[in-house]
């Protein structure tokens, strides 16, 4: 599995849908990125600019620079938060036929108008492929940090400078009679400014200047600001800092004295009025240990890891959370009233599954909604109505029972999975299987009696067996059926068997029941969500754009290669290369360079790519032999000094030789003859070449080049290197023979030896013993 992270935020409608264009590719490797607050997305008339560089065009192509759009998922145009966020925007943003928020830009010489999706997609695609080019490896799938259990989406570093801009732009009007915010480019200016003083007064409790030259009808204006002014502007935002916190015990069920340490990360925490009522809270030194803009990146980047099996870590216990409450309502059959059941209570362990089921004749309808809305961070309480089809009755008239398994998956994304109904199906006794007797023999489980009489949830506390399946594999037992007739799931007793009496007649076999589970199609309808055909239409959109970038940046590429052309040799013509061109040639190049130059600003700004690219070759054919000259004339000294000191060598070898050297002694004279030879020939060679470069001056081509010399120099090592390294021979020294009971002898001394020895007494045999001898050695034998 190829994993990613990402930081995201609390919307999760868009998951799925990036999600599902994301399945387009495939491939592997794992991706550790972080989703900055100030994303950007620049488009212009040719391409997009994405990260840092757009970022840079902020202020000059303000109307087509989108930023801060992450908080805009998941609400409608005419929401209020969007309606006073559009006051502060620099681009446009308009109603979607969906009733969504649009925003127009203008791309490639026209209107366009991109969804929020759209434009989260653009970034991540631009992340993914950051990612890959950094690891050399593809990239399929991501881990998106969603914050969750208690958080403030309007309390961060943000609203911070926002309190800092509106203090400004009061006394900017009232001291230079300027309205920032009657022009865009001037307000993100003055929202820049202040960004930057919030991080100083972090530093320094002094006085801190704000200045910005000609920031409006050519006017500077200045400022100051210190941190306890910025503390009590602020004091709004800082009395909200308690009431998440108040909220994440109470979610957790814990005490102030149970939290043993407080770790704080994140931009906004590094504001020392943030870091204090923090500690207040808990009455205890808080930690930052860990990199504050990085700690988040680190954790998607270890759950990449876990889910990763190209990583092996430690074993870690992470669960995540359902942040919200979660709800079903539904019609009853026949009836006008409505059950409601809350399915997943809030901070409820995801991806989790439960089944739940229902008694109906016909097709019904489920809606899921958050059950605390006010809790909820968007406007919208509901998530989806989802339509369970083709039920039908039993045979008999009864209602069948239907079950329906709602599910959060691992992306937290509430949905019905999938919906089955249990027929019973009449069947001969010869054609029933064991798994059905199994079945029915199962199938009594007592209704529980806490729920609705219409549905039974299967993790029922009332001592039915636990029935939920998590997506961890850990699976329970089997869910039983809702119970059944007594007729149809009746056990035959054997003791009653036994006592019936033999004079009874018979009574009539019951014919047995089969269940099954018919699979039923459900219509799905979530709030937001992407059409089929609107999704493929944005992927397909989404690669046009892509392609257009990678055509725009060759092109770009390609007029950047000539204008660094121009650079790079009409500095060098002035310097290295100016005696390696005579100087007619010297003058025309310049002025060629010179036109090439005003022709890029001028004429050749917007042109193809094909355009620059013979523009290059013009200048190449003038150029590059200027270069190699002055390439080989740096070279040539080089490889004809290595040249000569392999000559020197082997004539030096050669003449040693002939004067019966005892290292060279054991070479052949033919051998050597051809050494002596090929130093002869590549002596003259070289001769005769250095001899007519010395003729040329040093703006005529060269008549031998650095590479020639190198191919002669390995011909020469490969003539004469065999020949001067061959080894002596081995002269074998005479050879040792060992005698059965003493050191190794020569043979010529063992030959003497049998000489002067002739006559006397033969040598003992080894084992032959004479206890009379005086020397002789004391044996024990067994």
């Amino acid at each position: 599995m190829a994993t990613a992270a990402v930081l995201g935020g609390p919307a999760a409608h868009w998951v799925e849908s990036f999600q599902k264009a994301r399945e387009e590719g495939s491939g592997s490797g794992t991706w550790r990125g972080r989703w900055r607050r100030r994303s950007v997305i620049s488009f212009g008339s040719k391409n997009r600019t994405i990260g840092v560089a757009a970022k840079n065009q902020q202020i000059t192509h303000a109307n087509n620079t989108v930023s801060n759009f992450k908080r805009f998922h998941g609400r409608a145009f005419n929401d209020p938060f969007i309606q006073k966020e559009k006051e502060n925007l620099s681009y446009d943003l308009v109603p979607l036929k969906n009733g969504g928020v649009g925003i127009k830009v203008m791309y490639m010489g026209e209107e366009h108008l991109f969804s929020v999706e759209q434009i989260t997609a653009m970034l991540l695609t631009k992340l993914k492929e950051t990612a890959e080019n950094s690891l050399k490896k593809p990239v399929t799938d991501c881990v998106i940090s969603v914050l969750g259990t208690a958080f403030d989406p309007f309390l961060g570093g943000k609203n911070f400078d926002e309190k800092l801009v509106e203090h400004f732009c009061a006394e900017f009007k009232t001291k230079y009679k300027l309205d920032a915010k009657s022009k865009i480019r001037a307000l993100l200016r003055l929202y820049q400014e202040c960004e930057k003083l919030k991080k100083l007064m972090s530093s320094n409790s002094t006085d801190l200047p704000l200045n910005i030259e000609c920031f409006m009808n050519d006017k500077d204006v200045s400022g100051k600001m210190n941190r306890s002014q910025f503390e009590e502007l602020c004091a709004e935002l800082l009395q909200k800092i308690e009431v998440p916190l108040y909220s994440l015990l109470e979610q957790t069920h814990l005490k102030v004295e149970d939290v043993s340490a407080v770790e704080i990360v994140g931009g906004a925490t590094r504001i020392p009025a943030v870091k204090e009522r923090i500690a207040k809270f808990f009455g205890k030194d808080i930690s930052t240990t860990l990199n504050a803009d990085e700690a988040v990146a680190r954790g998607c980047a270890l759950q990449c890891a876990i889910l990763s099996p190209a990583f092996k870590v430690r074993e870690f216990s992470v669960t995540d959370a359902v942040p919200f409450p979660i709800s079903l309502i539904w019609n009853h059959d026949s009836e006008d009233t409505e059950g409601v059941h809350e399915v997943f209570s809030r901070n409820h362990a995801a991806p989790f599954s439960k089944v739940l089921t229902f008694l109906r004749r016909g097709p019904f309808e489920l809606e899921a909604f958050y059950s605390d809305p006010q809790g909820v961070p968007y406007p919208e309480a509901k998530i989806g109505r989802f339509v369970v089809q083709n039920v039908s009755a039993q045979k008999d008239g009864e209602k069948s029972r239907v079950k329906v398994k709602v599910r959060v998956n691992t992306h937290g994304i509430f949905t019905i999975s999938t919906a089955s109904m249990v027929e019973k199906v009449p069947t001969e006794e010869n054609e029933m299987s064991s798994e059905a007797d199994m079945e029915c023999l199962n199938q009594r489980p007592p209704e529980n009696p806490d729920t609705d009489k219409n549905v039974q949830q299967d993790n029922s506390e009332a001592g039915t067996q636990p029935q939920v399946q998590t997506d961890a594999q850990q699976t329970s037992q089997s869910p039983p059926s809702p119970e059944l007739t007594s007729e149809e799931n009746k056990i035959p007793d054997a003791d009653k068997a036994n006592e019936k009496k033999v004079d009874q007649p018979p009574e009539a076999k019951k014919p047995k029941i089969k269940v099954v589970n018919v699979e039923l199609p459900i219509e799905a309808n979530l709030v937001w969500q992407l059409g089929k055909d609107l999704l493929n239409m944005y992927i397909e959109t989404e690669g046009k754009m892509i392609m257009q970038d990678k055509l725009e940046k060759e092109r770009n590429d390609a007029k950047n290669a000539v204008e660094e052309y121009v650079y790079e040799f009409r500095d060098k013509l002035c310097g290295p290369y100016e005696k390696f061109i005579c100087e007619q040639d010297h003058q025309n190049f310049l002025r060629l360079l010179t036109e090439t130059e005003d022709w890029l600003y001028e004429e050749g700004e917007d042109q193809a790519k094909q355009a620059y690219v013979d523009k290059l070759e013009e200048l190449m054919k003038i150029g590059t032999p200027v270069k190699v000259r002055f390439q080989e004339a740096e070279e040539r000294p080089k490889m004809f000094e290595e040249l000569g000191q392999r000559l020197q060598h082997y004539a030096k070898i050669a003449a040693d030789f002939r004067n019966k050297d005892e290292k060279y002694n054991h070479i052949d004279e033919s051998e050597m003859k051809k050494v002596e030879k090929s130093v002869n020939e590549v002596m003259e060679w070289m001769n005769n070449v250095m001899n007519a470069q010395a003729k040329k001056s040093l703006d005529q081509d060269p008549v031998v080049r650095a590479q020639e010399i190198k191919t002669k120099i390995k011909e020469l090592n490969n003539t004469c290197e065999p020949v001067v390294t061959q080894p002596k021979p081995k002269i074998e020294s005479p050879k040792l023979e060992r005698t059965p009971n003493g050191p190794n002898i020569d043979k010529k001394e063992e030959d003497l030896e049998d000489k002067n020895n002739f006559g006397a007494e033969p040598p003992h045999q080894n084992g032959e013993c004479y206890p009379n001898e005086k020397n002789s050695v004391n044996m024990d034998l067994d």
